[in-house]
């Protein structure tokens, strides 16, 4: 994954989750005692104290809960806005029953590995929908690709281009040039709409997006009510679509 800053991040917003379960917990014990009895909210908040230290395996799965939790609620109001793609960005089947979204940047070598993963998810799941949001993070060269790519979209050529965009080392003047003839472009027109601004909002449409999650790097992936980052193996990614398929039928049949 494309963020420099991953180590301290994780491990800071570990110990500040670590802390918010444990206060959690024992705000809650404290109230219900105060509301209970009128008293003893010491004593409570002590035995809870103590249960916790006791049992220090229970916080893994209490944050666990928190995190799943909080994500829901990043997620709920931004799902139909992450699952609408900007038009004609999308691979595999544009109908599709399931949704994956993938937040790329063609500087990025892990969105480059995961090609293979897509193509393969793709080439199992028929009715798949990927959605590719362009969030290009990592140089002003991958921000002309992904410009690009969403004049591609315009020509109907998105899948053809962002194949050769990746099949490039690093997206320079000279790569996305070549792709976008590779991919049958015309050139000139695509050249004149990104002259002109055409794809600045989306671009940054899909920063905000990608903020809003909690995003900091690319690839990143939402199916469903989860959402991951970093390269993810194509089982994980599978699993996950089932998943969102079960839900998606449960919800229907409500």
């Amino acid at each position: 994954m494309a963020d420099d800053n991953r180590p301290s991040r994780a491990a800071g917003a570990f110990t500040t989750l670590a802390i918010a379960v444990g206060a959690a917990l024992l705000g809650f014990a404290g109230g219900w005692a105060w509301q209970a009895t009128g008293a003893g909210r010491g004593a409570t908040e002590q035995i809870v104290r103590n249960y916790i230290l006791e049992h220090p395996e229970i916080l893994p799965e209490a944050m666990q809960r928190m995190q799943e939790r909080e994500l829901k609620s990043r997620l709920a109001p931004l799902r139909s806005a992450l699952e609408t793609p900007y038009p004609g960005a999308v691979l595999g089947n544009p109908r599709g029953s399931a949704t994956l979204v993938q937040f790329a940047d063609y500087a990025c070598p892990y969105c480059r590995i995961s090609v293979a993963e897509i193509d393969a998810l793709i080439a199992a799941d028929k009715d798949l929908k990927v959605v590719i949001r362009e969030d290009a993070v990592l140089s002003p060269e991958s921000a002309d690709a992904a410009r690009m790519a969403l004049a591609a979209a315009d020509q109907g050529r998105y899948a053809a281009f962002h194949k050769a965009m990746f099949a490039k080392e690093q997206p320079d003047a000279q790569s996305i040039a070549a792709a976008a003839r590779e991919a049958g472009l015309d050139v000139a027109k695509a050249n004149a709409d990104i002259a002109a601004g055409k794809y600045e909002a989306e671009l940054e449409n899909n920063r905000r997006l990608a903020g809003a999650i909690g995003f900091s790097g690319t690839p990143a992936w939402v199916i469903g009510e989860e959402a991951y980052s970093g390269a993810m193996d194509r089982g994980v990614l599978a699993d996950a679509i089932a998943r969102a398929r079960k839900a998606g039928t449960a919800a229907a049949g409500s």
